[in-house]
């Protein structure tokens, strides 16, 4: 227990400044999809204003049950929020808790927030109601830290009540320190609990729909993009760096093999029994850059057609994209499609509110990665307008092809053509290097097309799929049926099983 410091008046402060919202697109940011003014009739972006004086620099977002929202900062505050989701917002600021060191992940339960930062899980709560975090508890500290590549990333509290954590390679290449590279989970009681192996650059850790716990994986040495990696137990997740600290975890065997560099994913699961390939990549530039925080939607429809679907934000690009996964022969897969672009700063995390907003926050940190927002740090709000935009809304494999489904029905005269459908496949290099081109391209024939009768879905039928390669959607060709294009044609399918039945 660590006692009120000195900051305990300027904590007890309520800074209120109220700012009228803005809508940021094309004119600020510059395209990246080019598709940022017809984003905004659906999802505008509202601005939530930042007193003066505040360093907030958001990384860390979780709502507490009276719907206030709690905002970890990269200086190690925890600011608490109320006004967050009125429009126009009119917020105050209130500052909880200091101290710590870089919360890119907050959770709250049983009246404690938990944070997680480079070298611990910390509960913190106000004991005596002021308003003011009097309790630092560490949960664990069990993993080892050195130096500023070493981030540590986690989740909310599963139904358990554990928090899973992704570590951070050493220098984003090397494992000097216990269990870098890892993803581990902390119990309420404060065991730690190591789960994989395999990590790189981990920059945020969730469930997908189905309360699978999930880590994103930044491009780099060993992954040719990004991708949203499946966190199994016992499993290998790529970057066999981590290796060494086998002999640490009692009951788990290091795997007998190495991956071959300069090879295929598709190739070396097959050798190393225990790798598990990445659920879904990214490609890069096209669909992320240095993927962030995720989230589920879980609004009930509050935030529109994309109930259940994974929200990400992305730090270099200034982005939000959405993510769909499906298990296929007990190895998980799925599609990534276009969702926002215009956001002003490097987004770090996102949050969906009480009333099915997502929050977006984040900085730039101008002397070491590129971002394309231009704002130091901000706080944003994406509402739904209350209109359904023309989407792909999710791509299901099928033994023989896939099943895309849309927000609204399409034409069936085109939706039947398969000339409609042009979809491409590509895979990386399995590699040491850092990253990878687009290698091993094919072009699929589409055999035929079938729409459903309420328009609402296509079966899109190929000659061959192929395993191991993203497939690239462009149903640019296709249109709704009062003969409206999709907001995003593109799409992005990982196969890594193809359905027996």
């Amino acid at each position: 227990m660590v006692s009120k410091s000195n900051w305990r008046g300027l904590a007890a402060l309520t800074l209120t400044l109220t700012l009228t919202s803005r809508v940021y697109g094309d004119e600020d940011l510059g395209a990246m999809w080019g598709t940022a003014a017809e984003e905004a009739k659906y999802y505008p972006i509202v601005n939530l204003p930042i007193p003066l004086g505040v360093p907030m620099r958001p990384g860390g977002l979780e709502i507490l049950p009276d719907g206030r929202l709690a905002v970890g900062t990269r200086r190690g505050d925890i600011y608490l929020i109320r006004g967050a989701w009125d429009s126009p917002p009119n917020p105050e600021y209130h500052l909880f808790a200091s101290g710590q060191d870089e919360i890119f992940s907050l959770a709250w339960k049983d009246g404690a927030l938990t944070t997680t930062t480079w070298g611990e899980v910390t509960r913190i709560s106000d004991a005596d109601g002021d308003g003011v975090a009097d309790r630092y508890d560490t949960l664990t500290s069990n993993w080892g830290y050195a130096e500023g590549h070493e981030f540590a990333f986690a989740s909310k509290h599963d139904p358990a009540g554990n928090i899973w954590v992704a570590l951070g390679l050493s220098g984003s290449y090397e494992s000097h320190n216990l269990f870098r590279g890892w993803a581990v989970k902390v119990t309420p009681e404060g065991k730690m609990i190591p789960v994989c192996s395999g990590l790189r650059s981990p920059g945020g850790v969730g469930p997908n729909a189905e309360g699978v716990m999930f880590a994103i994986e930044s491009q780099g040495p060993w992954n040719g993009c990004c991708s949203l990696k499946h966190l199994k137990e016992g499993g290998f997740l790529g970057h066999p760096a981590s290796y060494n600290w086998y002999p640490f975890v009692p009951g788990m065997k290091a795997p007998a093999l190495e991956p071959n560099s300069n090879s295929r994913m598709g190739i070396e699961k097959k050798r190393v029994k225990e790798l598990v390939p990445p659920a879904v990549k990214f490609p890069y530039i096209k669909m992320g850059r240095s993927i962030s925080g995720f989230r589920v939607n879980r609004t009930g429809g509050k935030f529109g057609p994309f109930e259940n679907q994974i929200f990400l934000g992305d730090y270099s690009l200034s982005l939000i994209m959405r993510a769909t996964t499906e298990q296929i022969n007990g190895v998980w897969q799925g599609a990534c499609y276009p969702f926002r672009e215009g956001l002003s700063t490097g987004i770090m995390n996102v949050e969906f509110s009480p009333r099915g907003q997502l929050i977006a926050g984040g900085f730039t940190t101008s002397s070491q990665w590129p971002v394309r927002g231009t704002e130091p740090f901000a706080l944003q709000r994406i509402d739904w307008s209350g209109v359904v935009p023309f989407e792909t809304q999710e791509i299901n494999i099928r033994k023989d092809g896939f099943r895309i489904t849309f927000t609204q029905p399409v034409d069936p005269k085109i939706a039947a053509q398969p000339e409609t459908y042009a979809i491409t496949t590509y895979t990386h290099v399995y590699d040491a290097g850092y990253g990878s081109p687009e290698v091993d391209p094919t072009t699929a024939h589409v055999t035929s097309a079938v729409p459903a009768p309420d328009g609402l879905s296509v079966e899109v039928h190929l000659e061959k799929i192929v395993e191991d390669h993203i497939h690239d959607f462009d149903l640019s060709r296709v249109r709704s049926r009062g003969g409206r294009r999709l907001v995003h044609s593109k799409a992005y399918y990982t196969v890594n099983e193809i359905p027996k039945d």
